[in-house]
């Protein structure tokens, strides 16, 4: 069989970074145990899932106290990873696909999520391909802490924004490019406390919120929130701010 050729202009549309890929494969087992190398997602995820109840219940008008008040929503999480935040909103009612280009992440979510009686339509791959492959919009997407690992962010975003159907949300949370962030997010998490394996992120990749704002309008994106997240490392608690020096989330209408 006769292998498709790579011109320059699919080379442009490639999101994966194979060092990134890489580097997470070494972790991908790791993904579920709340005291190993994911254990910083582990603690942010309660914030995160507060966060994006209480933003998808208020642009779609549902009460985050309901049963299931995520009941019929499609929701698509790109780099899905394991699983964590897939899991917790197909529990909340939404039709969850999720997306990974690792195929170990994707084996690993699969198992957990069948062991938990979960379904889950977990895919291998990447968010340009489903684009190629004509995939129906979502309500629902989620962009989170993704972006920052990614080989070109602006067409990633492009990529990502085409999968909001009109009048959908997307959620998209990553790192500044600050001093603040490099000692904290990369000097402080990987090197002195030793919470991420080193080499998890690199500082020229992290985006600033003017950036991220920039690429999400460019992708047909009204920019509706954008706010800072910090974590108190005295009780382990993420909370929500006007302080976007480090971490921060940006919500985006089409």
């Amino acid at each position: 069989m006769a292998h498709a050729e790579t011109t320059p202009e699919k080379m442009s549309r490639i999101s994966v970074d194979p060092a990134e890929m890489a580097s997470f494969a070494r972790m991908a087992e790791d993904w579920w145990n709340p005291s190993g190398m994911f254990k910083p997602l582990h603690v942010m995820n309660g914030a995160r899932m507060g966060f994006i109840l209480e933003a998808v219940c208020a642009h779609y008008h549902r009460d985050p106290e309901a049963d299931l008040p995520l009941k019929g929503l499609r929701v698509l999480d790109i780099g899905c990873g394991g699983g964590l935040l897939c899991e917790p909103m197909t529990r909340l009612g939404a039709h969850v696909t999720g997306v990974d280009a690792l195929e170990k992440n994707l084996k690993t979510a699969k198992t957990h999520a069948e062991q938990g009686g979960l379904e889950i339509d977990y895919r291998h791959g990447t968010i340009e391909q489903m684009v190629e492959a004509g995939e129906t919009p979502f309500d629902v997407v989620l962009n989170m802490e993704v972006i920052e690992h990614v080989a070109n962010p602006p067409e990633f975003m492009k990529d990502c924004g085409a999968m909001v159907r009109e009048g959908g949300i997307m959620i998209c949370s990553t790192i500044n490019r600050t001093f603040k962030a490099f000692a904290l997010a990369i000097v402080g998490a990987e090197y002195i406390l030793r919470w991420l394996p080193r080499g998890t992120h690199q500082y020229e990749k992290f985006i600033k919120p003017s950036e991220l704002s920039q690429f999400m309008q460019k992708a047909g994106l009204q920019i509706e929130t954008q706010i800072g997240m910090s974590l108190n490392p005295v009780n382990n608690n993420w909370t929500f701010s006007g302080d976007k020096s480090i971490n921060y989330v940006t919500i985006g209408i089409r």
